[in-house]
């Protein structure tokens, strides 16, 4: 996987990637089809921040899924 200008790491979490951007952001996107959540950008904020807004997408995502 190439770098790309503004990444210096990106982190593996839960079957996402979790990019840091240059203006202090994360762009969290899936690592592989299907897509459970589509690719999201975060405000400023930690790794951790980051890690607990993606549980709560993937746990609300569930709910639905027992709601149908």
């Amino acid at each position: 996987m190439g770098s790309k200008p503004g990444h210096e790491f990106a982190v593996r979490y839960r079957g996402f990637l979790l990019l840091p951007q240059a203006n202090q952001t994360w762009l969290v996107r899936p690592e592989r089809s299907p897509m459970l959540i589509l690719p999201f950008r975060t405000k400023s904020c930690s790794l951790e921040e980051v890690k607990s807004l993606l549980d709560w997408r993937l746990s609300q995502g569930k709910n639905l899924c027992d709601a149908a």
